[in-house]
């Protein structure tokens, strides 16, 4: 009998904020042949609050037990937590702990969206990036200070121009995507970082890597990029350099 296109490779997991209303068509538009997504949706925030830092790590602090709980009871094989600036607000230390806490909860391997995305870059040998997110600009800082600690240098970035709120955030358009990140590149850019689970920057990732000729990792890109590595299958699916990138560290190295 066939192999399914839907199942039969592995199952991944997500947690996604009530409010996401772009994490779930990305990792659709992501998810190589044969794996299977189950979603599951976590509050625990003001929704008509601005989601500044404040607000987004109340939401991580929130319980997470039900949610883990419910997405273990499928069998996935791993689990990714969909809210970049959930622990991006903490820092690396937490981030891991954050990490850590839901593998055991899980019984399974774990990623955040903020490690993942360090995790891309450092796949690629990136160290200095260009940064922008639709966050507010007291978080845009709060995630650039993250990836400091995390070994990446932000040596320019793009703020949005006004605190969204959580449907703002979601509604901005691929075209406002890539004049963010044009916005957001410098010369001394290795790569443009995209940072926010719930902004469409996977419909833009190539045209901005075009535009710019330089890599680009975005959120949902990058969770979906560890994801795939942690179930041992192939990149393919995964858009721009990243998915093109077979060795640590090679796009570097050539540059």
């Amino acid at each position: 009998m066939a192999q399914s296109e839907s199942r039969g490779r592995g199952r991944i997991g997500i947690v996604v904020p009530v409010s996401n209303t772009n994490l779930e068509p990305d990792m659709v538009m992501l998810r190589p042949a044969g794996v299977s997504l189950h979603v599951a949706r976590a509050g625990g925030y003001d929704l008509d609050r601005i989601p500044d830092a404040r607000q987004m790590r109340q939401f991580a602090e929130a319980s997470l037990d039900e949610v883990v709980d419910s997405l273990a009871a499928a069998l996935v094989d791993v689990v990714l937590y969909g809210c970049t600036s959930a622990t991006l607000a903490h820092g690396p230390a937490f981030d891991r702990a954050f990490q850590a806490k839901i593998e055991a909860r899980a019984g399974k391997p774990a990623v955040t969206a903020a490690g993942a995305v360090a995790e891309a870059l450092r796949d690629l040998g990136i160290e200095r990036i260009a940064f922008c997110s639709p966050y507010t600009r007291e978080l845009n800082a709060e995630a650039m200070k993250f990836l400091k600690l995390s070994g990446i240098d932000p040596v320019s970035d793009a703020y949005v121009g006004e605190d969204l709120g959580n449907y703002g955030q979601g509604a901005l358009t691929p075209h406002e995507v890539f004049e963010l990140a044009c916005r957001a590149d410098s010369s001394r850019a290795q790569a443009v970082v995209l940072s926010c689970t719930d902004m469409r920057s996977v419909e833009a990732i190539e045209a901005i890597e075009a535009a710019l000729g330089k890599p680009v990792v975005s959120s949902n890109q990058a969770l979906m990029h560890v994801a795939i590595k942690r179930l041992g299958l192939l990149r393919a699916t995964v858009p721009g350099a990243l998915g093109r990138s077979e060795c640590p560290g090679q796009l570097a190295a050539a540059g």
